[in-house]
């Protein structure tokens, strides 16, 4: 049995489930047409409807570990729905998920971002959400900052307008000319 909780039907070379508390033990796979059966020690642990698709996984929640439990809820829509109940801008969610070629891959990061809401105030998340989308950031570090610096307490219109600092290493506009 491999450590994420499956065994492989070799046959079909497809994968399925057995519950957490058995990860790491030698376990027996019996299958006919339309059935595989997984037992420990002549008990049957797992049972699930065969499929005949290669590199596949069939998984029954009810196996996996709370934690995982929780990881397999975790979808565009549950977080979308989370943005939504805080308020119509924190969708930025929606373009955080967009940005990545995997969704699953920017989960953390929306969870991330919603947790912003419990410790700062939805208020204050909204603003940050706001901010970041007028910038085209979209990421958890973005919205980090944002609230870390206070920059949700001020008007983006009035940072906008604030003239180029005066340095040596800023050329200005008149350099490109």
């Amino acid at each position: 049995m491999m450590k994420n909780g499956h065994v492989c039907l070799s046959i079909d070379k497809h994968y399925y489930s057995v519950p957490y508390g058995y990860i790491s033990k030698k376990v027996r796979v019996l299958y006919s047409k339309s059935k595989v059966e997984i037992f420990y020690k002549y008990e049957r642990i797992a049972e699930h409807e065969r499929v005949r698709s290669a590199h596949n996984y069939t998984t029954d929640p009810a196996h996996m570990a709370t934690q995982h439990q929780v990881l397999a809820e975790w979808n565009p829509d549950y977080f979308l729905s989370q943005a939504r109940s805080i308020g119509k801008e924190v969708e930025y969610i929606a373009q955080v998920l967009n940005k990545k070629p995997h969704p699953e891959q920017a989960y953390k990061s929306c969870q991330g971002i919603l947790s912003f809401g419990k410790r700062v105030g939805h208020q204050r998340l909204i603003k940050a959400c706001q901010r970041a989308h007028a910038y085209g950031l979209y990421h958890f570090r973005a919205i980090e900052d944002i609230l870390n610096r206070g920059l949700d307490l001020s008007d983006l219109e009035e940072d906008r307008q604030l003239p180029m600092p005066e340095h040596e290493n800023i050329r200005g506009k008149n350099y490109y000319q």
